[in-house]
Protein backbone atom coordinates (compact mmCIF):
# COMPACT_ATOMS: atom_id res chain seq x y z
CA UNK A 1 0.00 0.00 0.00
CA UNK A 2 1.44 3.57 -0.69
CA UNK A 3 1.32 6.24 1.10
CA UNK A 4 1.44 9.91 0.57
CA UNK A 5 3.93 11.80 2.44
CA UNK A 6 0.48 14.01 3.39
CA UNK A 7 -0.64 11.49 5.14
CA UNK A 8 1.44 12.43 7.78
CA UNK A 9 -0.19 15.25 8.34
CA UNK A 10 -3.74 14.13 8.34
CA UNK A 11 -3.96 13.53 12.66
CA UNK A 12 -5.27 16.36 14.20
CA UNK A 13 -4.84 17.58 17.31
CA UNK A 14 -7.23 16.81 19.47
CA UNK A 15 -7.63 20.04 22.15
CA UNK A 16 -9.11 23.37 21.44
CA UNK A 17 -7.50 25.82 19.66
CA UNK A 18 -8.89 28.83 22.12
CA UNK A 19 -4.82 30.74 23.68
CA UNK A 20 -4.22 29.36 26.40
CA UNK A 21 -3.76 31.74 29.85
CA UNK A 22 0.28 32.80 31.17
CA UNK A 23 -0.17 31.00 33.92
CA UNK A 24 -1.35 27.65 32.35
CA UNK A 25 1.61 27.92 29.99
CA UNK A 26 3.80 28.36 32.50
CA UNK A 27 2.50 25.24 34.50
CA UNK A 28 2.70 23.05 30.79
CA UNK A 29 6.45 24.04 30.55
CA UNK A 30 6.83 23.07 34.11
CA UNK A 31 5.51 20.36 33.66
CA UNK A 32 7.41 19.49 30.48
CA UNK A 33 10.60 19.91 32.18
CA UNK A 34 9.54 17.49 35.17
CA UNK A 35 9.05 15.14 32.39
CA UNK A 36 12.05 15.47 31.14
CA UNK A 37 13.80 15.08 34.73
CA UNK A 38 11.87 12.90 36.67
CA UNK A 39 10.78 9.94 33.92
CA UNK A 40 13.08 10.31 31.37
CA UNK A 41 16.66 11.01 33.18
CA UNK A 42 15.99 9.18 35.55
CA UNK A 43 15.00 6.01 33.35
CA UNK A 44 18.05 6.13 31.65
CA UNK A 45 16.60 8.13 28.12
CA UNK A 46 19.34 10.37 28.11
CA UNK A 47 20.00 11.09 24.39
CA UNK A 48 19.66 14.27 23.45
CA UNK A 49 17.84 14.79 20.48
CA UNK A 50 15.21 12.96 22.49
CA UNK A 51 15.31 15.10 25.56
CA UNK A 52 15.10 18.06 23.04
CA UNK A 53 12.19 16.92 20.98
CA UNK A 54 10.18 15.98 23.96
CA UNK A 55 11.05 19.63 25.92
CA UNK A 56 10.14 21.74 22.65
CA UNK A 57 6.74 19.85 21.54
CA UNK A 58 3.90 20.61 23.70
CA UNK A 59 2.74 17.35 24.65
CA UNK A 60 -0.84 19.37 25.82
CA UNK A 61 -1.61 19.50 22.31
CA UNK A 62 -1.90 15.96 21.40
CA UNK A 63 -4.66 15.19 24.25
CA UNK A 64 -8.27 15.79 24.54
CA UNK A 65 -9.28 19.19 25.74
CA UNK A 66 -10.22 17.50 29.64
CA UNK A 67 -6.55 15.55 29.52
CA UNK A 68 -4.44 18.93 29.12
CA UNK A 69 -3.89 19.30 32.72
CA UNK A 70 -2.43 16.45 33.40
CA UNK A 71 -0.42 15.27 29.61
CA UNK A 72 2.61 15.17 30.90
CA UNK A 73 1.83 12.26 33.67
CA UNK A 74 3.79 8.94 33.63
CA UNK A 75 0.83 6.93 32.85
CA UNK A 76 -0.93 6.57 29.00
CA UNK A 77 -3.67 8.81 28.53
CA UNK A 78 -6.46 7.45 26.80
CA UNK A 79 -8.15 9.19 23.77
CA UNK A 80 -11.17 7.26 22.60
CA UNK A 81 -12.83 4.34 23.82
CA UNK A 82 -10.01 1.95 22.26
CA UNK A 83 -6.91 4.37 21.85
CA UNK A 84 -4.62 5.45 23.91
CA UNK A 85 -1.22 7.86 23.99
CA UNK A 86 1.46 5.80 25.70
CA UNK A 87 3.19 7.70 28.75
CA UNK A 88 6.30 9.84 28.05
CA UNK A 89 8.71 7.22 29.15
CA UNK A 90 7.56 4.30 26.41
CA UNK A 91 7.64 7.03 23.61
CA UNK A 92 11.19 8.73 24.90
CA UNK A 93 12.60 4.70 24.68
CA UNK A 94 10.86 4.31 21.84
CA UNK A 95 12.87 7.02 19.71
CA UNK A 96 15.80 5.46 21.61
CA UNK A 97 15.82 2.44 20.07
CA UNK A 98 14.35 3.46 16.78
CA UNK A 99 17.71 5.83 16.39
CA UNK A 100 16.55 7.75 13.29
CA UNK A 101 18.62 8.54 10.41
CA UNK A 102 18.27 11.70 8.03
CA UNK A 103 17.87 9.58 4.63
CA UNK A 104 15.41 7.11 6.72
CA UNK A 105 11.70 6.72 5.01
CA UNK A 106 9.63 6.16 8.47
CA UNK A 107 6.39 4.42 8.41
CA UNK A 108 4.57 5.88 11.60
CA UNK A 109 1.76 3.28 12.58
CA UNK A 110 -0.37 5.78 15.06
CA UNK A 111 -2.50 4.89 18.13
CA UNK A 112 -4.58 8.35 16.80
CA UNK A 113 -2.40 11.09 18.39
CA UNK A 114 0.17 12.85 16.26
CA UNK A 115 2.60 13.73 18.85
CA UNK A 116 5.50 10.86 18.38
CA UNK A 117 5.33 11.82 14.33
CA UNK A 118 6.07 15.44 15.73
CA UNK A 119 8.89 14.59 17.58
CA UNK A 120 10.17 12.05 15.14
CA UNK A 121 9.58 14.32 11.85
CA UNK A 122 12.62 16.64 11.68
CA UNK A 123 14.58 13.88 12.28
CA UNK A 124 14.39 12.18 9.08
CA UNK A 125 13.53 12.05 5.36
CA UNK A 126 10.75 10.69 4.65
CA UNK A 127 7.54 9.89 7.32
CA UNK A 128 4.79 8.53 6.06
CA UNK A 129 1.74 7.90 8.92
CA UNK A 130 -1.37 5.60 9.06
CA UNK A 131 -3.98 4.36 11.38
CA UNK A 132 -3.56 1.46 13.10
CA UNK A 133 -6.53 -0.18 11.67
CA UNK A 134 -5.37 0.41 8.13
CA UNK A 135 -2.18 -1.03 9.05
CA UNK A 136 -3.12 -4.18 10.75
CA UNK A 137 -5.91 -5.03 7.42
CA UNK A 138 -3.19 -3.58 4.33
CA UNK A 139 -2.95 -6.75 2.13
CA UNK A 140 0.77 -6.08 1.28
CA UNK A 141 3.28 -3.23 0.70
CA UNK A 142 6.39 -1.95 -1.28
CA UNK A 143 9.23 -2.49 1.15
CA UNK A 144 9.81 1.13 0.72
CA UNK A 145 10.46 1.75 4.10
CA UNK A 146 14.09 1.84 6.57
CA UNK A 147 12.06 2.18 9.73
CA UNK A 148 8.72 0.92 10.89
CA UNK A 149 7.23 2.67 14.11
CA UNK A 150 4.75 1.31 15.62
CA UNK A 151 2.94 3.53 18.55
CA UNK A 152 0.84 1.01 21.50
CA UNK A 153 1.35 -2.80 21.18
CA UNK A 154 0.43 -5.37 18.66
CA UNK A 155 0.11 -9.50 19.39
CA UNK A 156 1.55 -10.15 15.97
CA UNK A 157 2.94 -8.49 13.20
CA UNK A 158 1.03 -8.71 10.04
CA UNK A 159 2.95 -9.67 6.86
CA UNK A 160 1.63 -6.77 5.09
CA UNK A 161 3.03 -4.32 7.57
CA UNK A 162 6.08 -6.36 7.35
CA UNK A 163 5.92 -6.14 4.06
CA UNK A 164 6.26 -2.37 4.00
CA UNK A 165 9.84 -2.72 5.44
CA UNK A 166 13.05 -2.96 3.23
CA UNK A 167 15.67 -5.47 3.03
CA UNK A 168 17.69 -4.62 6.06
CA UNK A 169 14.96 -2.32 7.47
CA UNK A 170 14.19 -1.74 11.48
CA UNK A 171 11.34 -1.65 13.51
CA UNK A 172 10.65 -0.53 16.44
CA UNK A 173 6.83 -1.81 18.64
CA UNK A 174 4.94 -2.68 21.39
CA UNK A 175 4.57 -6.50 21.60
CA UNK A 176 2.47 -8.12 23.60
CA UNK A 177 3.17 -11.74 25.03
CA UNK A 178 1.06 -13.62 27.78
CA UNK A 179 -0.94 -10.79 28.62
CA UNK A 180 2.78 -8.60 29.48
CA UNK A 181 3.50 -5.69 26.88
CA UNK A 182 7.23 -5.64 26.05
CA UNK A 183 9.59 -2.86 23.90
CA UNK A 184 10.58 -5.13 21.05
CA UNK A 185 12.79 -4.24 17.68
CA UNK A 186 13.53 -6.33 14.64
CA UNK A 187 14.89 -6.11 11.78
CA UNK A 188 14.16 -7.31 7.94
CA UNK A 189 16.66 -10.41 6.90
CA UNK A 190 16.28 -12.49 4.14
CA UNK A 191 12.39 -11.27 4.01
CA UNK A 192 11.65 -12.11 7.05
CA UNK A 193 11.25 -9.95 10.26
CA UNK A 194 11.76 -11.09 14.06
CA UNK A 195 10.87 -9.41 16.82
CA UNK A 196 13.32 -9.04 20.09
CA UNK A 197 11.74 -8.04 23.03
CA UNK A 198 13.24 -5.49 25.40
CA UNK A 199 11.99 -4.80 28.25
CA UNK A 200 8.85 -4.63 29.52
CA UNK A 201 6.91 -1.75 30.05
CA UNK A 202 3.62 -0.69 30.11
CA UNK A 203 2.19 0.45 26.50
CA UNK A 204 -1.49 0.48 25.37
CA UNK A 205 -2.65 -2.26 23.15
CA UNK A 206 -3.51 -2.26 19.79
CA UNK A 207 -6.60 -4.11 19.50
CA UNK A 208 -6.41 -3.95 15.32
CA UNK A 209 -2.94 -6.48 15.96
CA UNK A 210 -4.91 -9.11 18.08
CA UNK A 211 -3.49 -12.51 17.40
CA UNK A 212 -5.39 -14.45 14.95
CA UNK A 213 -7.74 -16.87 16.68
CA UNK A 214 -6.52 -20.56 16.46
CA UNK A 215 -8.96 -23.63 16.78
CA UNK A 216 -8.40 -25.77 19.51
CA UNK A 217 -9.94 -29.33 20.23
Amino acid sequence: MQYSAAKANETMTLTATRPASTDTTAAQASARRAMIDSQLRVSGVNEEWVLAAMASVPREDFVPAAARGHAYIDRAIPLDDSHSLPAPLVQGMMLVEAAPRSDDRVLLVSCGSGYLGELLRPQVAVLDTVPAADAAAQAGGMGQYTLVLVDGAIEHLPAGLAAELAEGGRIVTGLVERGVTRLATGRKQGGEVALLPLADIGIPILREFAAPKRWSF
